[in-house]
């Protein structure tokens, strides 16, 4: 349990990291950089929710939510050297989870789908060596505004702490859906076919 908690906090860094870019940069440039992010998980097969969720087993939901948790504390480590940039980032990433709570939560959840399903489709070949489904997928999903749960804990970490704590009750209830919203889009060739997908 420790090597996985250990590999997720690396994994929450690299999403940190490329989180840190987009909200520097955005647009379709931010989301094409965000990439690097997606990339550097799959290269040190680390430990991310949304790349563990659609190939979970029985019983592993434990070590999901395990994940998630740590995937968290990396987001937090860069988020607190977001905060000594003297870019503003925090209004960028208050920017963005207004917009989400003006969406939402049913609106968030489903979107969320969107982005599981292409996060599980691109690590599935990406375990095949074949990268560009993810080079593509990365920037589709944020152009189409699909939430990725680690990403949004990213950004929200950087937002000021009076904003955050004024709406912690919303924002709570708006993240739970984007995590439910992801995990089913992860898992969704499962339910729809009925079949589990490849290790």
């Amino acid at each position: 349990m420790t090597k996985i908690f250990r590999s997720a906090i690396l994994a929450g860094v690299c999403i940190g990291i490329a989180g840190f870019g987009y909200l520097a940069v955005g647009g379709v440039v931010g989301a094409v950089t965000f990439a690097f992010g997606l990339l550097a998980v799959v290269h040190y097969r680390l430990k991310l929710y949304t790349g563990t969720a659609g190939f979970i087993k029985k019983g592993e939901v434990a070590q999901l939510g395990l994940i998630l948790a740590a995937n968290i504390v990396g987001c937090l480590l860069v988020a607190l050297m977001a905060r000594m940039s003297p870019m503003p980032l925090h209004d960028t990433a208050q920017h963005i989870l207004q917009g989400r709570l003006n969406a939402g939560i049913v609106q968030c959840g489903v979107l969320a789908i969107g982005c599981g399903f292409i996060m599980t489709t691109a690590v599935r070949w990406a375990r095949e060596d074949k990268f560009l489904p993810l080079l593509f997928g990365v920037p589709l999903f944020i152009i189409c505004g699909f939430p990725h749960c680690i990403a949004d804990a990213f950004y929200y970490l950087c937002v000021p702490v009076d904003y955050l704590t004024a709406n912690a009750p919303q924002v709570l209830l708006l993240y739970a859906s984007i995590v439910i919203g992801n995990f089913v889009g992860c898992n969704l060739t499962r339910l729809i076919l009925g079949t589990n997908s490849p290790s």
